[in-house]
């Protein structure tokens, strides 16, 4: 039997929001099986997701490096993929579509492409209308794209939740990656103090760093939430933000958790993007635009809390 393969590399924000086209996709091919092609960072995660049959993982390894490139081509070729979406539209895609899958039918943003459309034009449109689009494309019917369902990924965290913070708790994301450091708020030391002074602290302020982030978290004067001293896995991620009775978060992949999840929260977004080209906001989550996060005040901020947090 022929299988379908969806792409999707990272990060764990656009995963997030590949979520719901995965679920469609799985509910189109019902009686095939479909395997996700993703980073190591997201295999095991990625490997209980209930639309999946399957997950393969991608080194990237550079593209000059023809010896892996030949062992992928070989192992992806076990699986008799009859289709392909790319819902990572990378130029690393591109070339796997050209050298890697070359007789696979495809599906990529530049197959959705209306005639005479520029690509660039179309990707100036909000993600999960783009990958809509490229569903529909193929004939997919889009029930989930924009109606993500992250059920499967919440777990008990009662536990952690006991250790940290019997009752409500505020969870914080300051942290981005060191290669976007455009999305980053400068301010929520200063925030964390007047969130404790304004609301008495009656919320423990949580902060939940990654690997890398662990000693800037212990700087804020937050709880810095570790499972036996380590940083939480992805599933305990999104179920502590599920637990969460308000999130703060720089423009990262834990906002896109905490947008689809529907909390109540803000985000804080610089002019690296917008919420809609991303597909952040809705009715709950809210998010605060500036041009230069560095202008963007603490009572700026605050204010915005205290008109969702009562």
């Amino acid at each position: 039997m022929s299988n379908i393969l969806i792409i999707k590399h990272g990060s764990l924000g656009d995963l997030i929001q590949a979520n719901g086209a995965m679920k469609d996709i799985k509910k189109f091919y019902r009686n095939r099986k479909v395997f996700l092609l993703t980073a190591q960072p997201y295999a095991i995660f990625m490997s209980e997701c209930p639309y999946l049959d399957g997950v393969i993982i991608d080194k990237r390894l550079p593209r000059w490096n023809l010896f892996y490139l030949k062992n992928l081509k070989n192992n992806l070729a076990k699986y008799n993929f009859t289709k392909v979406y790319d819902l990572q539209n990378s130029s690393r895609t591109k070339f796997y579509r050209k050298f890697v899958l070359k007789n696979v039918e495809w599906s990529s943003s530049e197959t959705s492409l209306e005639p005479g459309q520029k690509k660039s034009d179309f990707d100036k449109d909000p993600v999960l209308d783009r990958i809509e689009i490229q569903l529909k494309k193929s004939g997919i019917q889009t029930e989930f794209v924009k109606n993500i369902d992250l059920d499967w990924a919440v777990s008990d965290i009662s536990r952690l939740k006991k250790q940290y913070a019997n009752n409500d708790y505020i969870l914080l994301f300051p942290f981005c990656s060191k290669k976007l450091p455009q999305k980053k708020w400068p301010f929520f030391k200063d925030l964390i103090s007047r969130l404790k002074q304004d609301y008495k602290n009656k919320y423990p302020i949580l902060l939940a760093p990654g690997p890398d982030e662990i000693d800037e978290a212990n700087e804020l004067n937050a709880k810095v939430v570790l499972d036996n001293s380590k940083p939480i896995n992805i599933k305990t991620l999104i179920s502590l933000i599920s637990n969460a009775k308000f999130i703060i978060a720089n423009d990262t992949g834990p906002a896109h958790i905490a947008s689809h999840l529907d909390k109540n929260g803000v985000v804080l977004f610089g002019s690296h993007t917008t919420a809609k080209k991303v597909s952040m906001e809705n009715y709950n989550f809210k998010a605060i635009s500036v041009e230069n996060l560095n202008d963007l005040t603490v009572k700026t901020v605050i204010e915005k809390v205290k008109s969702k947090l009562n």
